[in-house]
């Protein structure tokens, strides 16, 4: 995943948040492409079968498309035809990015939204149970599916389609301009789920705001790590990045502990 969005932002200096987001958007629909799979052959042949079947093959295609995947060259690097809104030519390394303020306000910015992004993942369900919408049917575009199953479907839907729209939106507009608008989103649609999730339509629809405004978090950061710090070193800088979705994790228990107490 983040040797394959490094090269994405190299490849495509021009139009970054766009490659960075189709290409993590592509990482999404292949975990939702085999859930049903993997469960059938779970329930016919159990986790072990199941995990060496898929982990072979899974490991096979890794190979072998790796075997196709090229890093472009210093000079395509270097001449960069096309740079997006507000994008720097400097090459930083690593240690040289970390040196510098901009990366962890950036850090800082990443843990918040995937903390409320995992935060939202994890207590869906338990949320719609509090409401007490989580078995009441919904239809919405002649369909009709209990409000939890309804929400969990269209939130994985929005959450992959966000990571190339607001990269695309970010390569023309800027991506701080483009941050702005979807950070706010984010907190109107948190405010709103919070005040409005006892109505089952609106619990499915405010949902998907909130995933819809959190899951393009991993086509502008990356994108916006590589404006900033090169191309060069894209790969392990925007890796370094990266390591922000687990420091968030971390914050994901809080959540229960908070419920629990009802503070």
């Amino acid at each position: 995943y983040g040797t394959c969005i490094g090269n994405a932002v190299k490849w495509f200096p021009g139009r970054r948040g766009l490659a960075a987001g189709l290409t993590a958007a592509g990482f999404g629909a292949g975990s939702a492409a085999t859930i049903i799979p993997i469960a059938n052959m779970i329930k016919s042949a159990g986790y072990e079968h199941t995990f060496l079947t898929f982990g072979l093959f899974q490991g096979i295609v890794v190979v072998l498309v790796g075997l196709l995947i090229l890093a472009p060259s210093a000079s395509f690097i270097a001449a960069a035809p096309k740079l997006t809104v507000g994008a720097s030519r400097h090459q930083a390394q690593p240690l040289e990015m970390l040196k510098t303020p901009v990366f962890w306000v950036m850090y800082l910015m990443f843990v918040m939204m995937a903390a409320g992004g995992l935060m939202a993942t994890a207590q869906l369900a338990p949320i719609a149970k509090d409401f007490k919408v989580a078995e009441i049917p919904v239809s919405l575009i002649g369909i009709t599916l209990p409000a939890l199953t309804f929400a969990l479907s269209i939130d994985r839907i929005l959450n992959g389609l966000t990571r190339p729209f607001f990269g695309w939106v970010s390569d023309h507009i800027g991506r701080e301009q483009t941050m702005l608008i979807a950070f706010l989103i984010e907190g109107a649609g948190i405010i709103a789920l919070a005040n409005f999730a006892s109505d089952p339509v609106a619990f499915v629809l405010l949902s998907g705001l909130v995933f819809f405004a959190w899951g393009e978090i991993y086509s502008l950061f990356p994108a916006t790590v590589t404006d900033t710090f090169g191309a060069t070193y894209a790969t392990t800088n925007t890796g370094l990045m990266y390591t922000a979705k687990g420091t968030a994790a971390l914050l994901v228990p809080l959540t229960s502990v908070i419920a629990a107490k009802g503070t």
